[in-house]
């Protein structure tokens, strides 16, 4: 069994909600006219605002974006200009969005663009030994496919538990708290899609 890590979730999402909605605020800005800009819809952004929803890492990547702020060091880089018809963008790793949980031993590179977050959207996960990445459940419908690609990695959905070594995919329900944790004491790393309905 996974064991749960404590983690004061519903302080993170309050903070989140209050700092979107001051923000907001500040900036005289509707939650239509947010939404137009981040593309993450109206209804969604009222929800976290309220406490009510716990955001992707996209989500709130391109919230930052769209305020022009960093949510307390949360998002590191500014994102690359879109690519012009007919090229090709190249993002350097150095430029790719990361976050660093250090209490839970994990990364996340965000590979998924911007516009796409709250739909579908993409990470790189890598776990240092004992690792874990712990969250609570995303908006309804929502399902995570994890692919491992070095290690063994356990996925804890709800009350439901699997494990999986490099090469196996894992897809299981992401609108109930999820955990997905490296096992036997070494690093892993996998590729996370997270999809929303």
């Amino acid at each position: 069994m996974i064991k749960q890590s404590p983690i004061d979730a519903e302080s993170i999402v309050s903070k989140v909600a209050e700092m979107l909605r001051s923000v907001r605020k500040q900036q005289q800005l509707t939650l239509d006219d947010l939404a137009q800009r981040s593309g993450v819809s109206r209804s969604m952004l009222s929800q976290i605002e309220r406490g009510e929803s716990n955001p992707t890492l996209a989500t709130l990547w391109n919230l930052t974006q769209a305020l022009g702020v960093d949510f307390a060091g949360l998002l590191g880089s500014e994102p690359a200009a879109e690519p012009s018809s007919g090229q090709v963008e190249r993002l350097p790793a150095q430029r790719t969005p990361t976050i660093d949980s250090r209490g839970e031993r994990c990364r996340l590179r965000i590979l998924s663009p911007p516009d796409l977050a709250g739909k579908v959207e993409w990470y790189e996960l890598q776990l240092e030994a004992g690792g874990a990445l712990v969250s609570d459940a995303h908006a309804p419908g929502s399902m995570e496919h994890l692919t491992v690609l070095e290690g063994r990695i356990g996925v804890q959905s709800g009350l439901r538990e699997e494990e999986g070594g490099a090469g196996d995919t894992l897809r299981y329900r992401a609108d109930v708290a999820h955990r997905i944790a490296a096992l036997a004491g070494e690093p892993a790393k996998a590729l996370l899609i997270v999809l929303t309905d």
